[in-house]
């Protein structure tokens, strides 16, 4: 074991990962930990019924928010991996189709909101938070240095946004804001991020690019993207699924909160989201490892060992994954006492079992890369088609039953079910999360 660790820190390509993705790591532990510590002052501050009007605001908008992203983000990192020469043109229309779904997104919003039980002040939230995606089309950015596995200039960004966010948030709790001061928060950390990208990108281009005007008139902004109208059709004809697959994606994440909403309180919500945010936290070393490693997995295309790498890693988030199911079952009651007071009194049953959830994506999370790596994106539209329907189902007959602990045995029922469907689409990728699942052939894999 000494050995094949010294031989670790000898081999280029791991280092190269390992150390995109600690800087990666350190980022999402430091927004764990300020993110849990600013995050619980506001839950606590703004209690239940605020805080889950809130929580409500941000699901509902979440719904639509993947019109925004357009499903781009892995299919423009594939192919800057492929053809870096393209770059600008890969990065600028990017950014165009994202800022156009980013427009479509508050129409459709101004449309869905009639079909609701909401007042004005809600809206009113929900159009603020809403507004952040324009802001976000400039994340392709971060596209371009997870091609070039550059993640720490993303990380300062993440770092910056966060800690001014944090003392804005802190200041509000502080002089007693009301509940829509933190709806623009989100707009604000939104627009700190944007100009972190734009900051970062210009001083980190490459010393041979000459910057021109971005393709837009009267406008002197010294990029060299450029928008191609031919490349859009391309993206979009292999990013089509994943658009359809997002929005399924954030139904299946938000639809709960809305649906409790309707069909209880705002209270319930509150109770509902907090377990959420907290159970969220244990997603973030998921989305590091992914997005890390996923031009290691593009480039892995094809190889005869290519299972072996996904059963590897699978493996590898199986056993943090089981760690974190011990931690939480043991530990909630106190955890929600401890962090959010008697008045989320129902959170800690709740958290219990969307865990189990969370375990679930654990042991499939790298899969989502191989779909996209092999252009297999329908595949993913399908699998989360699944989730949403069995989702939407179980909710419609478990929460009338349970409250908000049906709402949370629908997540986990509709989780396994996803799993299971694997069989049926890649049984390679399904036998790998079995044997993941009993731990089999741990130490014999090697990712590297």
């Amino acid at each position: 074991m000494i050995e094949k660790l010294k031989s670790l820190r000898n081999h280029q390509g791991f280092m190269k990962y390992f150390k995109n993705t600690s800087w990666l790591f350190g980022e999402k532990i430091l927004r764990m930990i300020v993110g849990l510590f600013v995050g619980i002052w506001v839950a606590r501050y703004l209690g239940p019924e605020q805080f889950g009007l809130f929580a409500y605001a941000q699901s509902f908008v979440g719904l639509f928010t993947a019109i925004a992203t357009l499903g781009l983000d892995g299919i423009v990192v594939r192919e800057l991996v492929k053809d870096e020469g393209r770059r600008d043109e890969l990065i600028g229309t990017a950014f165009w189709l994202k800022l156009m779904g980013a427009l479509t997104v508050l129409i459709v919003l101004a449309t869905a909101v009639n079909f609701t039980s909401n007042d004005s002040y809600t809206n009113s939230l929900v159009f603020i938070i809403a507004s952040a995606t324009i802001f976000q089309s400039f994340n392709v950015v971060d596209m371009y240095f997870q091609s070039k596995v550059l993640s720490k200039y993303v990380v300062y960004v993440n770092v910056i946004s966060l800690f001014i966010s944090s003392i804005v948030k802190i200041g509000l709790i502080l002089n007693e804001a009301p509940l829509i001061a933190f709806a623009w928060v989100i707009l604000f950390d939104s627009f700190i991020l944007a100009c972190g990208f734009i900051y970062f990108y210009l001083k980190n281009r490459p010393h041979s690019e000459q910057p021109t005007r971005l393709t837009v008139p009267d406008t002197e902004i010294s990029f060299a993207w450029k928008f191609n109208p031919s490349t859009a059709l391309s993206l979009l004809k292999d990013s089509w699924p994943l658009i359809l697959s997002g929005i399924v994606i954030s139904i299946y994440m938000k639809i709960d909160q809305v649906m409790i909403k309707e069909m209880m309180n705002a209270e319930a919500v509150g109770q509902y989201s907090a377990a959420v945010k907290i159970a969220e936290i244990f997603l973030i070393p998921i989305s590091v490892l992914i997005s890390s490693l996923a031009p290691y997995f593009y480039k892995r295309k094809s190889h005869l060992d290519e299972y072996e790498s996904y059963e590897y890693l699978s493996q590898f988030m199986t056993i943090i994954g089981a760690l974190i199911v011990f931690i939480i079952v043991i530990g909630s009651d106190f955890l929600i006492n401890l962090l959010l007071g008697h008045e989320y009194n129902q959170t800690s049953d709740v958290l219990k079992i969307i865990i189990f959830s969370i375990f679930l994506v654990y042991t499939t999370a790298p899969f989502g890369g191989f779909f996209i790596a092999h252009n297999r994106t329908v595949v993913t539209l399908v699998v989360t088609v699944i989730s949403v329907v069995s989702n939407i189902a179980l909710n419609l007959v478990l929460i009338p039953l349970d409250g908000i602990m049906g709402a949370a045995y629908a997540t986990f029922f509709a989780r396994a079910i996803t799993s299971a469907a694997l069989f049926f689409i890649e049984r390679k990728l399904f036998w790998i999360q079995v044997r993941s699942l009993l731990f089999i052939n741990l130490f014999r894999s090697k990712l590297f």
